[in-house]
């Protein structure tokens, strides 16, 4: 299989590759660290605290060991038959326990470079790496190591999540790289079908063989993302993007001024970003979105008008209404046409204070549908030139918005995560809204402190809404989206009082079907990831062409 595709051999470049040597040579757990990370854990079983007994046993010549180490030590006891298995150490030791507090382990990929279409001037140029990317951001740096050869790279990041502790039945897979959908088609199958055999743990002979083994593999798809441009949006590729398995979009619009866009020299338009997203949301994909403040030609006050008509609602103006956002404030950096711009004294790049100040002043306003993903780019802070270089932001954002009496509404600050959950306490909350040629239901069950323990998002088509000729979805409602938090944990374990086996699932579809039958829809779809194609079978949806489908005129 794996030479299927020929792509360019990467740059060599030396400085980088002893840089991932030396990465490559701290992770190595040596027989001094496991013989500290297990006087470590039997501390943490007699009751110690697990950063406190970290801190109190640095190793020489190393310092503090990581839990990996701990993680190790803990299976190998367990497999000698020193201790017992026992999740909750587990838990108490995983490293990074927050990724994947979602229920969903992230696994992100990049692919090889292709030229881009777009012209951008923020954007900066490494011939070794897709447009827009540097060699020495955390992903990049391992693609690069792995030679961009996606099996090899989901295989690393599988590895690794085991290695933390963390369970990996659910995977969302996210492909960055730029512009996909201007990809070659070939390079598009194959690349998702190397993916999914690292997942299945088996080469396959086709991208359709590869997708029927994962609905049953150790490691199941549960959510496939691309990012592209809005102009690089059809109606052929996404059916397209169907065949493969996609289930949301990343859309880097960027600004909402056709004057700021065209200063950047973005090479799209507004418009073409609001029909990008009708297209998409009329496909019934998740839309995350990419807006940038302190673009080329814009300030602190038009950033805060730019970012608040995101989420005026399609009966008032635009609707672009975004499922997800990244905010990517602008950085400065030497390789990039931008550069040369504010050599020229033409671009002041905003302070730390400044960018606080912004994104605390608009953060409140996120609708509670959207949830914010990213506030800054992992661009290593040696490459900016100007300009804020702390990776901190989201804290000291909410630090802000704390001393200011205000709070965000997004989901990603009222997920659950690893709190206990009492399903007779929970309230279903239907908060619709009126987006680009859809009217949008946004099912949440919360607790009483408003936190949220799941979710379904339900589309509604227009008269207006785009046809896309696709037979799946002639008459009918569409579920973009159903998510239920819960720590993940292996199949089988499951914890009392978790979101994910509360039943919120199959209630939300429940509800979901009333409201499609009620506003007179014949049919209900689902864009289904390929992992979860048994799961909506089990409730009752058929196998269309690209989605699962349910007949809804006998129910």
């Amino acid at each position: 299989m794996n030479d299927k595709i020929d792509y360019e051999p990467v740059s060599n470049d030396k400085a980088h590759l002893k840089n991932v040597a030396e990465w490559e040579a701290s992770k190595v757990i040596t027989p001094e660290i496991m013989e500290t990370a297990r006087k470590i854990l039997l501390r943490v079983i007699d009751g110690a605290d697990v950063f406190k007994t970290i801190r109190a046993n640095p190793v020489p010549k190393h310092g503090n060991i990581s839990k990996d180490a701990l993680v190790k030590a803990y299976r190998e006891m367990v497999a000698n038959g020193e201790i017992q298995e026992d999740p909750h150490l587990l838990a108490k030791i995983r490293m990074k326990p927050n990724r994947t507090l979602s229920g969903v382990s992230t696994v992100t990929v990049l692919t090889r470079p292709f030229p881009c279409p777009g012209n951008c001037i923020f954007c900066p140029n490494d011939a070794r790496m897709p447009k827009s990317y540097l060699p020495d951001e955390p992903g990049a740096a391992r693609a690069f190591q792995n030679h961009f050869d996606p099996f090899a790279q989901v295989r690393s990041r599988l590895d690794t999540y085991q290695a933390l502790g963390h369970p990996t039945d659910k995977v969302e897979l996210l492909i960055l790289g730029g512009s996909w959908t201007s990809y070659p088609e070939d390079y598009q199958a194959w690349f998702v079908q190397r993916c999914l055999d690292a997942m299945n743990e088996s080469d396959s002979e086709s991208l359709l063989i590869a997708q029927q083994q994962n609905e049953t593999a150790a490691h199941r798809n549960v959510g496939l993302v691309v990012e592209t441009r809005p102009d690089e949006i059809t109606e052929s590729n996404l059916k397209y993007l169907r065949k493969l398995g996609v289930t949301k979009i990343q859309i880097g619009i960027q600004s909402l001024d056709d004057e700021i866009l065209n200063l950047n020299r973005r090479g799209h338009t507004v418009q073409q970003a609001l029909e990008a997203s009708k297209l998409c949301r009329a496909a019934g994909f998740k839309l995350v979105m990419h807006w940038m403040p302190n673009l080329l030609g814009s300030t602190p006050q038009s950033d805060r008008e730019d970012f608040m008509r995101l989420w005026v609602e399609a009966d008032q103006g635009l609707g672009f209404c975004p499922d997800e956002l990244k905010i990517y404030p602008t950085q400065l950096v030497e390789n990039s046409d931008l550069y040369e711009v504010w050599q020229a004294g033409k671009y002041l790049p905003y302070d730390t204070e400044t960018l606080i100040d912004l994104i605390a002043g608009i953060k409140p306003f996120i609708p509670p549908y959207c949830r914010v993903n990213r506030i800054i780019r992992d661009i290593p802070s040696h490459h900016i030139v100007a300009g804020n270089t702390r990776s901190s932001l989201r804290m000291d954002i909410h630090q802000r918005m704390a001393e200011n009496g205000t709070r965000c509404n997004c989901i990603r600050c009222r997920e659950i995560r690893d709190q206990a959950v009492d399903p007779t306490t929970l309230k279903l909350v239907d908060y619709s809204y009126h987006a680009a040629e859809a009217e949008e239901h946004f099912l949440q069950f919360v607790t009483p402190e408003d936190k949220i323990a799941g979710y379904l998002r339900l589309s509604l088509p227009t008269r207006s809404s785009p046809n896309l000729d696709i037979a799946d979805l002639n008459e009918a409602a569409i579920i973009r989206e159903i998510h239920v938090y819960g720590q993940e944990l292996p199949v089988g374990m499951e914890l009392k009082g978790a979101a994910q086996h509360a039943g919120l699932g199959k209630k939300l579809i429940n509800k979901a079907i009333q409201i499609a039958k009620n506003n007179n829809f014949k049919k209900l779809a689902v864009i289904s990831a390929i992992g979860t194609r048994k799961y909506y079978e089990s409730r009752g949806f058929s196998r269309g062409e690209y989605y699962m489908v349910m007949d809804l005129t006998n129910k």
